[in-house]
């Protein structure tokens, strides 16, 4: 018989020095007591700040992601499509989403995208309220976002359309004032149980984890960024770093603009402008009518998309593609063709 909920509580809850880590079992019991509401509200409440304070363990994003797969069946969609997975669930304050047409760019040179996340994120602008800005619906059933990836290589997913208990303590969030392990967890969801994946995060404990928690739940390949504001972005600004798994094997990596042939750039080049002065920034960007420093900001993206989904030997090597797509309009039609969806 599993431990109830007050006895995982006992375990994490015993303070810095006393709290212990839950097994593989362990947690995956208690994701599964609070995805099907057996645990109360206030248990699961203690719970989440609980291991807050304790700070999950590489096994226990691994276990909790595990369980969270169980009760959302994966997108039917063919593995030979060769599928990058993009999670953006943190919203932006401070800088623009290049992250958008980021991945529409890369998607107009031959890679096939999946960003998925939710409007939540406190005090933020999320990926889906500025696609809907550009007229690129974010309201897909799952298995319309599947045939969208199919048939025009990209899509985007509400997590609450796709995963409806954890889109419910996404949202908790806005309750307890604080994230918790979810955050993490949406992250490795991995709703197409694609081959690849470009995760972001910002929080410098999960930096590590999240790549070996990657390869725990076995995907083989996975580009993690200290991105922007926690979204899955090189910056222009200042050094990034990341971590490559491949073929099981993490490699540790410091990318910064002159890797690509560009330059550091100000920060007044990413600086949000606002949510209609940035719509038009990226439609501008997209018809290739802005060369320059934010121009170089999406081809640099871009690139790195493209090297995630495999079609470069490195990012360097991705940068003609993505320019490629911008300059032949490829990727100005690509977003008409999506806002016509």
């Amino acid at each position: 018989m599993g431990m109830t909920m007050q006895e995982l509580i006992a375990k994490v809850g015993r303070g810095e020095r006393s709290a212990k880590d839950l097994t593989y079992q362990e947690a995956s019991s208690a994701m599964r007591l609070l995805l099907e509401n057996t645990a109360t509200p206030f248990q699961s409440g203690a719970f989440l700040l609980a291991m807050r304070m304790k700070v999950e363990s590489v096994a226990e994003l691994a276990a909790f992601t595990s369980v969270a797969r169980e009760y959302a069946a994966p997108l039917p969609l063919p593995a030979e499509l060769n599928v990058v997975d993009i999670p953006t669930y943190a919203g932006k304050q401070d800088s623009w989403h290049v992250l958008l047409p980021a991945s529409i760019v890369a998607s107009a040179a031959g890679c096939r995208v999946l960003l998925h996340g939710y409007d939540g994120a406190l005090n933020r602008i999320s990926t889906a309220a500025m696609a809907t800005r550009l007229g690129i619906p974010t309201d897909f059933t799952p298995d319309r976002v599947a045939a969208q990836i199919a048939e025009k290589g990209w899509a985007y997913l509400d997590i609450a359309l796709y995963h409806p208990a954890m889109y419910r303590y996404l949202e908790l969030r806005k309750e307890l004032g604080v994230r918790t392990f979810f955050q993490p967890v949406a992250r490795l969801l991995n709703p197409a149980r694609a081959a690849s994946s470009l995760i972001g995060i910002s929080h410098p404990p999960y930096f590590e984890k999240i790549a070996e928690a990657s390869r725990m739940l076995g995907t083989p390949r996975v580009l993690v960024l200290r991105g922007l504001e926690g979204e899955p972005e090189l910056s222009t600004i200042s050094v990034t770093k990341a971590i490559e798994l491949r073929n099981d094997h993490l490699t540790p990596m410091t990318l910064q603009p002159k890797d690509f042939g560009m330059m550091f750039e100000g920060s007044s080049e990413i600086a949000a402008p606002g949510i209609d002065a940035e719509a038009e920034l990226i439609a501008k960007l997209m018809s290739n009518d802005l060369p320059g420093p934010k121009r170089d900001w999406v081809i640099m993206n871009a690139a790195a998309i493209l090297y995630a989904c495999g079609k470069a030997a490195s990012i360097k090597d991705a940068v003609p593609l993505a320019l490629g797509a911008l300059r032949s309009g490829a990727a100005e039609k690509k977003l008409q063709e999506l806002a016509q969806s």
